[in-house]
């Protein structure tokens, strides 16, 4: 299997059970909300249903967020090959690998680390239609664009 068939199937499956258990959290604590519901007034059942309802909130944001790096990913055309760097391109730089995809962070196959970023990261901006030869400055660092897959 190619490298960057991996990178995209470990992003899938990171994605796939990012939704999972946000999903999981949220029915949870949809039962615990419902017996809060049940439970006898007072301060301690208000300060219960309270904080309960912060941490839907939080998941529902964690949960859109993970349905839009699904969507990302439906995107990628594993296929096409461009020399303009674009979603989905295999980056290999004098200061690190990146597959540009969803921001997951380091992924390690073959023994080698590669950086799983969206274009919306810092890095992932700038690599953004840079083509093999060409260089970006990220801080005090520059990165010499090696490969582009």
């Amino acid at each position: 299997m190619k490298i960057k068939e991996s990178l995209f199937i470990q992003c899938d499956h990171a994605v796939k059970d990012k939704l999972e258990t946000i999903r999981t959290f949220i029915k949870n604590n949809r039962s615990a909300l419902d017996q809060e519901s049940k439970s006898s007034a007072g301060d301690k059942h208000e300060t219960g249903r309270a904080m309960l309802h912060l941490e839907m909130e939080k998941a529902s944001r964690q949960l859109s967020e993970a349905i839009k790096m699904k969507e990302i990913l439906q995107k990628i055309d594993l296929v096409q090959v461009s020399e303009k760097i674009k979603l989905g391109s295999l980056i290999e730089t004098d200061q690190g690998n990146f597959f540009l995809s969803v921001s997951l962070g380091p992924i390690k196959i073959q023994n080698k680390t590669y950086y799983a970023v969206s274009t919306d990261s810092p890095v992932g901006h700038l690599l953004l239609g840079k083509e093999t030869g060409a260089s970006i400055e990220m801080g005090s660092r520059i990165f010499n664009i090696l490969k582009v897959q």
